[in-house]
């Protein structure tokens, strides 16, 4: 005969699992794009929160780094100069200062370089 306390008694039910996942993970998507990840799921045969995990969990993804080519930095850093030069003249007008000989002809020079810089950005993009 069996004790009480070697019994178990099965109280039915789902079985528990080993690891449960209890973390939830909301993706945001279209309508289309929500119809198009069932099908695939369901061509696998997995549900969509199976077919997500493995495709996050199992795939790789191509890092793909943006590498500007030498000359578009150039022209940024030209650029960055040419405006911080052309801030401080606009600080000394806007202070009704008037411009000495010497900053008119910076101002030209920095004119001509804006032009020679547009110029040399149309080429490179041709």
């Amino acid at each position: 005969m069996e004790s009480a306390g070697e019994k178990k008694k099965n109280k039915g039910g789902r079985p528990t699992k080993a690891v449960k996942r209890a973390e939830q993970l909301a993706v945001m998507c279209t309508t289309i794009e929500r119809m198009v990840i069932a099908h695939r799921a369901k061509t696998v045969n997995l549900t969509i929160s199976e077919f997500l995990r493995n495709l996050g969990l199992n795939s790789k993804i191509d890092i793909q780094k943006k590498v500007l080519p030498k000359e578009v930095l150039l022209f940024t850093a030209t650029l960055n100069h040419l405006a911080a030069n052309l801030n401080q003249v606009a600080k000394k007008r806007n202070q009704n200062d008037e411009l000495n000989a010497i900053e008119r002809a910076e101002l030209q020079h920095l004119s001509s370089n804006f032009k020679q810089l547009a110029l040399d950005i149309k080429n490179y993009l041709r």
